[in-house]
């Protein structure tokens, strides 16, 4: 964004483009000064009803009746710490359907990578997050309901300590509403469409096809008005499902439908983002299911093309240990990952020492199975032999903040950040680019550097030599080795069948050390999050009438505290620091004074209106 990319700065040249002639006779039917569009504002207030439709995960498969029950009945606080990659939400946590995520991660919110829908409600561990126009486009965690086309501008609004409800709808109606959306904007005059009230919510689930008709069970999931998800199988890591998902999206691009907008895999998925202005559900559930009486016979001789992409890892980085401090003091304290994410993978996985770790994560060679996983071309990769699969949970709640390409294991798949931004998978160190906003180099062609089905193999640096690298890498003066190749599915499942044994003794090590941590952390009480709950309202106090007291002017949490009590200050001195919308804002004396009191130390969650200081007569 910007201008190349970045803020306008002195000197700059913009450039004004002559009016095309079109542009030139743009015209309204009427007076819009002579035209009543009292009608047309919609209500704002700090109170907001969303229109969703259920799904794509849902009950039982993820969630109990009473969870989604729960979750449409109740209201819900916007958290402090939202923005528009992601609108956190304050309220109850669920029961969950199951104990765990299994190889997808510990917490039962825990799945294998798929993509997201604008808007959908993604439930990282047991909170939920609002995914806003800036949010990931691929990840791990069930979402149970997607904001429908009509309601997505209401996100825009919200503000923290605003609360929400959510009301689900039929697809019909998401439809016609957005329809009279797009009329109304386009005539500047009222149209209205009656929207009938769910009496039962039903399920996510729009189809399904069976193993024994097309030799996988498919599940066809709504995920919004614009976006349906094809699921492959069991719920488990089976790299023939991503074999099977490719094959949909060659035979999608092959065979187009008017309205098909994009095609993005996950682990064991294809999400297809299409225009229900232009296609229906039911046209395209058609189509879809004439694909797949034509994908499970070619699977066998299916190759793809994978390269083996060498890139440097700055192991235990200083960008991760800062991230993870900063978790620390403004997200959850008592987290069992913190302070090491190192030792909790070493612990979960029942390895001897944090060097066995390290010894597996450069062994290994991870297969690319997803792209944009959280953002800008980031892959989500897992090692092609089993037996370097280390298993891990994501934080719960995710983080707020990830230095840029960090690399980190969740469940049992890697992941290289694309962006500064949030996250929640277990630090391993830090790497090079993997989006190039530049130019053009020998590894760029596009502007990211992976492809699907690219093996990653990775080779130690240190932390400065990575601070050197990433200057050079996306200049072109930092080549990297990659090798070309080919993956015969094939080939990979007669690697699978001849190693049975010892990679059948490897996961029941890996899972005796996985169900050992999840019954500490029931005992310990760690299973669970403290940071959900709204805030509690505090006693009354009172204060001399000679004191000023500086209060909050945003909800958020004390970031950093830059006064004690007792010292002298000048009006327009900060006196501490709030995080809020991922923003630090500063607070300042309105007076010269003494600090008699402060009020609250750093990380206390804080309301607007809420009192920080006590400043008293110098």
């Amino acid at each position: 964004g910007g201008h190349n990319g970045r803020a306008i700065r002195t000197g700059d040249v913009l450039r004004l483009l002559p009016l095309l002639p079109q542009e030139q006779n743009l015209s309204v039917e009427a007076d819009l000064s002579e035209m009543d569009i009292s009608a047309l504002l919609p209500d704002i207030s700090n109170t907001t009803t969303l229109r969703v439709i259920y799904g794509p995960h849902g009950a039982p498969d993820f969630f109990t009746d009473q969870d989604m029950d729960t979750f449409f009945d109740n209201e819900w606080e916007i958290h402090y710490n939202s923005s528009r990659t992601g609108i956190r939400l304050i309220g109850p946590k669920p029961e969950w359907a199951r104990k765990d995520g299994g190889e997808a991660g510990m917490h039962p919110s825990n799945i294998h990578d798929n993509a997201y829908a604008f808007g959908t409600v993604d439930f990282t561990g047991d909170m939920p997050v609002i995914l806003g126009p800036d949010g990931p486009s691929l990840g791990g965690f069930v979402c149970p309901a997607t904001v429908i086309t009509a309601d997505l501008w209401k996100l825009g609004q919200l503000r923290a300590g605003d609360k929400i409800r959510f009301e689900p709808v039929s697809i019909e109606d998401a439809v016609a509403l957005e329809k009279t959306q797009n009329q109304q904007l386009a005539s500047l005059s009222e149209q209205a469409h009656h929207v009938t009230p769910l009496s039962e919510r039903g399920t996510p689930i729009l189809s399904t096809l069976s193993e024994e008709e097309v030799g996988e069970k498919v599940v066809y999931r709504a995920a919004g008005d614009h976006f349906l998800l094809v699921e492959y199988g069991p719920k488990v890591l089976n790299i023939r499902l991503r074999f099977r998902a490719h094959a949909l999206m060659q035979w999608l691009q092959a065979n187009p439908l008017p309205g098909l907008r994009e095609l993005t895999p996950g682990i064991r998925s294809l999400q297809v983002h299409f225009d229900s202005q232009q296609l229906d559900h039911a046209t395209l559930l058609a189509h879809l299911k004439t694909a797949e009486q034509n994908l499970s016979r070619e699977l066998d001789t299916l190759s793809v093309p994978s390269r083996t992409v060498h890139i440097p890892l700055s192991w235990d980085d200083e960008a991760c240990q800062l991230a993870i401090d900063k978790y620390q003091q403004s997200v959850r304290k008592n987290a069992p990952w913190c302070p090491s994410n190192l030792e909790f993978i070493r612990r979960i996985n029942g390895l001897d020492s944090i060097a066995d770790v390290k010894k597996i994560v450069f062994d290994a060679s991870y297969l690319v199975m997803g792209l944009g996983d959280v953002y800008l071309g980031a892959p989500v990769a897992t090692p092609v032999d089993p037996r370097h699969r280390l298993v891990t949970t994501k934080y719960n709640p995710a983080r707020t903040w990830t230095a840029e390409n960090s690399v980190g294991i969740g469940g049992s798949y890697l992941c290289v950040y694309g962006m500064e931004g949030p996250g929640g998978y277990q630090f391993v160190g830090r790497t090079l680019q993997m989006w190039n906003r530049y130019r053009q180099t020998a590894e760029f062609e596009q502007p990211w550097l992976l492809r699907f089905f690219d093996q990653i193999r990775f080779y130690e640096v240190s932390h400065d030599e990575l601070q050197t690298i990433r200057n050079e890498f996306p200049r072109g003066q930092y080549p990297l080795r990659i090798e070309e190749g080919e993956f015969p599915l094939a080939d990979y499942e007669a690697l699978i069948n001849d190693n049975a044994d010892s990679i059948s003794a490897f996961r029941e090590h890996r899972q005796n050390a996985f169900d050992e941590e999840l019954e500490r952390w029931h005992r310990d009480g760690q299973f669970y999050s403290d940071t959900f709950e709204a805030e509690e309202e505090s006693p009354e106090e009172t204060w001399p009438e000679d004191a000023t007291i500086v209060d909050s002017p945003v909800s958020g949490s004390v970031w950093q505290v830059e006064v004690e009590e007792g010292a002298m200050v000048k009006a327009g001195q900060t006196l501490l620091v709030l995080e809020s919308m991922k923003m630090e804002i500063p607070v300042q004396a309105p007076c010269d004074g003494v600090v008699s009191r402060m009020l609250l130390e750093p990380g206390s969650r804080v309301s607007a209106g809420k009192a920080l200081v006590v400043l008293s007569d110098t």
